[in-house]
């Protein structure tokens, strides 16, 4: 029983879990986009191909399509975006798309040259006058220390809109009833 009691009591020291080391991906062969133009540079097909043949094309040079549909069709998108494709039919990622003749030509930015500020001229009379003014190194003055705040600065709250006050309708005005009249009744 002591055997026991000891076993509960020490438990297996508990193993840390081992780390991976993380290795880089390599890309291995060509990218999405890069065998969607190699695709379309084989077809023959005046009118473009349409997504379905070109998945068919991807399927039969070894690509997996349906694990990948999402990847081809933003690829699709962005080579139409860059202009890399033309887009014959339809809208997206659907439709027919066939190879630009016309490759895109980079925009060339505008070079804007900053001009450079002039040299600001020293008064040397004012520098003159503080010299003859008999102003000394040791006169003057330090700079103030600046307090640190003791709290965050809170963060100011939009002005809460302001309702549009009612007209005050006119107050109605009781009629009075003359005493002379209810003691003449009586």
């Amino acid at each position: 029983m002591s055997s026991a009691a000891i076993a509960l009591t020490s438990p297996a020291p508990a193993k840390s879990p081992k780390k991976r080391a993380k290795s880089p991906r390599k890309k291995t062969g060509l990218t999405v986009s890069d065998l969607i133009l190699k695709a379309l540079s084989t077809s023959t097909q005046r009118g473009g191909v349409s997504l379905v043949a070109l998945k068919k094309a991807l399927k039969a040079g070894g690509y997996d399509v349906v694990k990948n549909n999402a990847r081809i069709l933003i690829a699709v998108k962005r080579l139409v975006t860059k202009k890399s494709l033309v887009q014959t039919k339809g809208s997206g990622a659907s439709g027919s798309f066939k190879l630009n003749k016309k490759p895109p030509t980079p925009r060339k930015r505008k070079v804007v040259r900053k001009k450079k500020p002039k040299a600001k001229k020293v008064k040397r009379a004012s520098v003159k006058k503080t010299a003859a003014a008999g102003a000394t190194p040791a006169a003057k003055k330090s700079p103030k220390k600046r307090r640190k705040s003791k709290s965050p600065k809170k963060a100011k709250r939009p002005a809460a809109a302001k309702k549009p006050k009612k007209p005050k309708s006119p107050k109605k005005t009781k009629r009075r009833v003359s005493k002379t009249r209810s003691v003449a009744k009586k």
